[in-house]
């Protein structure tokens, strides 16, 4: 996984795409096909001390609302009950817990988080957007939930110009 300096643009971008200030970021794990920041790594304590399991932030309001479509269609529901009967599904969903913890620990250990991934990881399907930021971050076959979110969303991207 390739990570890439944050340069003033892109802290200029995701505040733009935030509404407000980025904190703790510590790269951008993934561009969007714009070039603008899509996914960024964030560390694992933020600058007012605050600890944030949330390593992989997904920051496309157009993904971000797509996702929230997804949500509200049940999508976490359905994948929740597959994890629950599918073994496979939530060994490879045990591994992407596993993988998660192990980008923010390269970060920084923060106790209060210790073993704490996000999404739900590794037993439950809690949030289809951090689960989406780690398959972009981490690329197909890390988080088999997100690639399936992944494929859900479709090109969310081309509907028109990210920042425009």
């Amino acid at each position: 996984m390739t990570r890439e300096p944050i340069t003033e643009a892109d802290i200029a971008a995701v505040e733009l795409q935030l509404g407000r200030a980025p904190r703790g970021m510590a790269s951008v794990a993934h561009r969007c096909p714009c070039g603008a920041p899509d996914v960024v790594q964030t560390m694992p304590r933020l600058p007012d001390g605050t600890p944030f399991p949330t390593t992989f932030y997904l920051t496309c309001p157009r993904a971000s609302s797509a996702i929230g479509t997804l949500e509200a269609a049940g999508l976490m529901r359905d994948m929740e009950a597959r994890l629950s009967s599918d073994q496979g599904l939530a060994d490879a969903y045990a591994a992407a817990h596993a993988s998660y913890l192990s980008e923010r620990e390269a970060l920084g250990h923060v106790d209060e988080i210790d073993g704490i991934s996000a999404g739900g990881m590794p037993n439950r399907v809690k949030c289809l957007h951090v689960l989406a930021a780690h398959a972009l971050a981490a690329g197909p076959g890390v988080n088999p939930l997100g690639d399936e979110v992944l494929v859900a969303l479709g090109a969310w991207w081309k509907s028109n110009p990210c920042l425009g």
